[in-house]
């Protein structure tokens, strides 16, 4: 049995129906069982918990073959990196007390660097936590979620800009998440390896302009990036509602971008076969 946590989300979703579809048995980790539904109705078992119950936690995976883990962010948090580097290390304990035979971690590229990335310390600080449990553990560092441009469609739609806090030039490691959960349940189905580390990117590296240019096909209008100062990243984030601290680590996460900071080490390298077309076709509906 694997058992996938955050399995509503969209990368934990895939993850869990392309096990099921390989004839494995899942377990999904859901806080509303209500969400969790279509994956019940394909065959999975759903285990409602939060993530922060460390009981609630081992007992969802009792038993497990593989362990998917994803500590989604704290929007609200007051100081990110070290309220997530508590709740890692909970979740990290409890896992090698239940002695899972193997974790597959939903990483960062740019989880080598301990300072320098805004919240992609987080990350790092969770590969540092699962090296020293001694846990099997696999890092699936995902670039760049193509779907972030889902951010901005309202821009796209009724103003015809995309605006970016990204170089309208600059091409980028991006992904879909679909990618990602199927290199997921593909690192699950491997089994443990020690500590394997895959950098995982989509098809090509892809550009602010690249993306303008599929939304212009796509909607059949032009569309142009505005491209807009990394002083404008605080003041936007926290109109969203976050909070001043993330506000600023995505604002570092920029600029690390920028300084090409965000990449892949060396070693096993893979890409994903979904297009960007594909991915910004979907997020339009």
């Amino acid at each position: 049995m694997f058992v996938i946590t955050g399995a509503t989300g969209h990368t934990g979703s895939v993850a869990a129906e392309t096990l099921l579809a390989a004839g494995q048995k899942v377990r999904v980790v859901a806080r509303n069982a209500a969400k969790a539904a279509p994956l019940a109705a394909r065959g999975a078992e759903v285990f409602v918990a939060d993530l922060g119950d460390q009981e609630a936690l081992a007992r969802a995976v009792r038993g497990a073959r593989g362990v998917f883990l994803i500590s989604p962010p704290d929007l609200t948090a007051k100081d990110f990196i070290a309220e997530r580097q508590r709740l890692t290390q909970r979740q990290v304990d409890t896992l090698a007390a239940e002695g899972v035979p193997h974790v597959v971690l939903l990483s960062s590229m740019g989880a080598q660097h301990p300072a320098g990335t805004g919240p992609i310390v987080s990350v790092y600080n969770a590969e540092r936590q699962l090296r020293a449990s001694g846990l099997a553990a696999t890092f699936v560092r995902a670039s760049y979620f193509v779907e972030n441009w889902g951010g901005v469609l309202q821009a796209v739609r009724s103003d015809g800009v995309l605006p970016s806090f990204i170089a309208a030039d600059a091409r980028i490691p991006s992904v879909s998440t679909v990618d990602i959960g199927r290199a997921v349940a593909q690192a699950l189905l491997d089994g443990p390896r020690g500590v394997r580390v895959i950098e995982l990117t989509g098809p090509s590296d892809v550009s602010p302009n690249d993306v303008a240019a599929t939304f212009t096909r796509l909607l059949g209008k032009p569309i142009q990036v505005v491209q807009a100062p990394l002083d404008a990243v605080v003041p936007t984030f926290t109109g969203f509602g976050a909070s001043e601290n993330v506000a600023s680590l995505f604002r570092e996460m920029y600029e690390a971008i920028a300084k090409g900071k965000v990449v892949a080490e060396r070693g096993e390298h893979l890409r994903g076969t979904t297009s960007l077309e594909t991915t910004l076709s979907a997020l339009l509906g």
